[in-house]
């Protein structure tokens, strides 16, 4: 029977009886489940055609135990039917596992009623179990019976008795008395469900009749996916960063100028990683604007003659190599970008920096390389500070993040002096790999920014790829994206 004619049937029900004192014997009687008069029942509620009333009751379901009982009578009467005139014998009644344990429920329920006898060690019956009676009337498996048949409805004495033999479970359920509601009409009358743009433009919703939302209903289900592994590690990151005072910097430009992304870094135009094999470089537009000119002279100058008790690089530096536009190879550009803006404010303040974001390298793919990925890069700025704070530093940021077992090697790095390679045991491929790479940078870099003099910087980078293969037991880092995940 469909959802309108049960609504047609309870209402024409309700306005011949006025009541409907048990939705139970209602749908019984309707020939449908109960659980589906219930949906009519509260969708009528929700409009005020009905008012319910619930009433909870105790059912009771047999269990496994209690249909055996009722089937094959009670392990007392099941024993007692055994024990022939001369007595039955207890070992080897109990030589077989399954009567051994209805004849334990047999004695535990069957002497109470006084239907056995087991004599003691001085009688030249012990050992066996005797019948104490000639006949025995299985009256609890009756009452069983009964009791799931609804002949017999437990009181509270009963119902313990009955969960103690363990031959019912009891049920909370509930049927609903169901009267005429403040809305009640024979007939139900379909309500507006949305206001629609026709029924603003013609006045029409002014007189509608709209259904009352409810606002206790659930949603549809969404389906969602879960974060991917990468994802999941740069919000760890992200949190911990922050637990450590550090804020983060903008790095939603992906093309920066060579300027930026090498030159303010003291990383002469010769350096390798400047070359197309290392770097991807774009063709339109192909240069970009020259910055402040003060600042953009002052970096010329320290690559050409130095400065800061530095030689400089000895080359003619090019204006033309400047300002090509490549995809970033590094966020150390952003980094020399908001150090650069932290040298222009009046009073030099200490800052913690940091950025997670994509940078792109013209490499060869293997197992622990990518020519896009994720770095991560970490920059504080304060007066006095040096290696030790940032080795440090580093070990305080990787132990809270799962990796304990850093290592550091001294390396080379045009822009950092000193300067060091990070390294962390991954145990997929069995070895230390390099997962960063740190140090605290050159005057070359800082001082032509504005930056004082006693002011330093120490910085570290790493891809955010590296620390996910070691914690998520990736050995191919192209595994770690694509269908694979």
């Amino acid at each position: 029977m469909e959802k309108a004619s049960l609504e047609d049937t309870v209402l024409k029900f309700l306005d011949q009886n006025q009541t409907i004192p048990d939705s139970m014997k209602f749908a019984k009687e309707q020939g449908v489940d109960h659980s589906v008069i219930v949906g009519v029942l509260k969708s009528l509620a929700s409009e005020d055609y009905v008012k319910l009333q619930d009433k909870p009751f105790m059912t009771y379901v047999v269990t496994e135990t209690g249909k055996e009982y009722i089937e094959k009578g009670t392990p007392e009467k099941r024993i007692f039917d055994m024990i022939p005139s001369g007595g039955l014998d207890i070992k080897t009644l109990e030589s077989d596992p399954a009567m051994k344990e209805v004849f334990t429920v047999a004695k535990l329920y069957g002497m109470p009623k006084k239907w056995f006898n087991i004599p003691k060690k001085d009688s030249p019956d012990f050992g066996k179990i005797l019948r104490a009676v000639e006949t025995a009337v299985d009256d609890d498996a009756q009452l069983f019976k009964d009791v799931a048949e609804g002949k017999v409805i437990p009181d509270k004495k009963l119902e313990e008795y009955l969960k103690k033999r363990k031959v019912f479970d009891a049920v909370k359920e509930v049927y609903f008395a169901t009267e005429k509601g403040d809305e009640f009409n024979v007939t139900k009358i379909q309500k507006a469900t949305d206001l629609t743009s026709d029924m603003l433009q013609s006045g029409s919703w002014k007189d509608e009749n709209f259904k009352k939302y409810n606002f206790n209903a659930l949603g549809k289900p969404v389906d969602t996916g879960n974060l991917h592994p990468l994802l999941k590690a740069r919000q760890q990151f992200v949190q911990v960063l922050l637990e450590l005072g550090f804020e983060e910097m903008p790095t939603n430009q992906y093309v920066e100028s060579s300027f930026w992304n090498f030159d303010t870094l003291f990383q002469p135009q010769q350096h390798p990683a400047r070359d197309a094999h290392d770097t991807f470089f774009v063709s339109d537009p192909q240069f970009a604007k020259k910055p402040d000119e003060a600042y953009w002279n002052r970096v010329k100058e320290v690559h050409e003659k130095g400065g800061y008790e530095s030689i400089g690089w000895r080359y003619d530096w090019s204006e033309e190599e400047a300002k090509k536009n490549i995809f970033r190879t590094h966020t150390t550009g952003v980094s020399s970008k908001m150090l650069y803006a932290l040298a222009q404010e009046k009073e030099f303040k200490p800052k913690k920096y940091f950025s997670i974001d994509r940078v792109f390298r013209n490499e060869t793919l293997d197992a622990t390389h990518l020519a896009e990925f994720h770095q991560f890069e970490g920059v504080v700025a304060e007066r006095n500070i040096g290696l030790p704070e940032l080795k440090a530093l580093i070990g305080e940021f990787f132990a809270k993040i799962g990796i304990k077992d850093v290592k550091f090697k001294p390396t080379y790095n045009p822009y950092t002096e000193p300067s060091m390679e990070v390294y962390a045991y991954h145990p997929q491929l069995g070895k230390e790999v390099e997962i960063g790479n740190s140090g605290v940078f050159r005057p070359e870099m800082l001082r032509p920014m504005g930056l004082p003099e006693d002011v330093n910087v120490l910085g570290w980078g790493l891809s955010l790829e590296r620390p996910t293969m070691i914690n998520y037991k990736v050995a191919n880092i192209r595994d770690l994206l694509g269908y694979k995940v």
